[in-house]
């Protein structure tokens, strides 16, 4: 049996120089162990023969284009078999290259499912990632934090997206797995942390929430769609979902007030515009 061990949850690298050199000596996805640091330690482990102990060849695996991008997203899921199954797909795919166009395929599903949990999570974190201003540094630049709970091992993915929006800022984006900072020229990672590392309270959330409350339109209220697109599971760390339960139940009264207060004279600019548009030949 085969041990390979990988530096951590997201060892993209890791993975792909050890898949490459298993491929290389033909090894066998059953005859493989994955490890990484947090993995509980066996008994059998020292029975093992290091991954790296196997002699590298000039040949190359078959993939398809689109396959390392995808595995560099699926290797952040927290499934505790994506190593090996990744790697299945891949000794797969040396003999049948078209195996990621067969949808019905257990793998292939498998690997889609994955890719698509990812590609939610990282979207759920560009949208509900609410900064706290915590002070000013070097050239008054101002200083924000963040805490996020993702459901996979996403901070490295999607933490480049803040840098471009926000780039005139500096900022730390906290999660249970791993720590994203910004300083203006460099973009860093370090280990997780917890809530109480960022301030539980900025002044500008009190803006905020006046926005959001301006900004709810009751007419268009459709409980079960908000909370698909925005799940319960982000509510306690975002500053205007506090204001959700009242907004949901006070929605029919304001809706009616709203029909009630409504304008019922012609807007004057509308019939301006439909009287040129009479007048004018063409």
């Amino acid at each position: 049996m085969i041990c390979v061990k990988l530096s951590s949850e997201t060892d993209f690298e890791g993975w792909r120089k050890a898949a490459r050199l298993l491929i290389q000596n033909q090894i066998k996805p059953c005859n493989v162990i994955w490890r990484v640091p947090s993995a509980p330690v066996s008994l059998l482990d020292s029975t093992y023969t290091d991954h790296t102990t196997l002699s590298s060849t000039t040949l190359s695996p078959k993939v398809p284009s689109a396959f390392p991008d995808i595995a560099h997203r699926v290797i952040c899921h927290t499934d505790p078999e994506r190593f090996a199954r990744l790697y299945s797909l891949l000794f797969r795919l040396q003999t049948q290259p078209r195996l990621l166009s067969k949808h019905q395929d257990r793998d292939v599903i498998w690997l889609q499912n994955c890719d698509k949990a990812i590609r939610r999570d990282i979207h759920k974190m560009h949208a509900f990632v609410r900064f706290r201003k915590i002070g000013e540094g070097r050239y008054k630049r101002e200083q924000f934090a963040a805490w996020f709970e993702p459901t996979h091992y996403i901070t490295e993915l999607g933490a480049p997206f803040f840098m471009r929006r926000f780039p005139n800022m500096d900022w730390a984006i906290v999660t249970p797995h791993r720590s994203a900072l910004w300083d203006g020229r460099t973009l860093r990672f370090s280990e997780g942390g917890k809530q109480s590392d960022v301030p539980a309270y900025d002044a500008v959330e009190e803006q905020w929430k006046t926005y959001f409350k301006s900004i709810f339109n009751p007419a268009r209220l459709k409980v079960q769609a908000m909370t698909s697109e925005m799940p319960k599971k982000y509510w306690h760390n975002l500053p205007e979902a506090e204001l959700i339960p009242d907004l949901i139940s006070s929605a029919k009264e304001r809706e009616r007030q709203m029909k009630e207060t409504a304008v019922t004279s012609p807007n004057p600019l509308a019939a301006k515009l439909a009287n040129r548009k009479q007048s004018d030949p063409s």
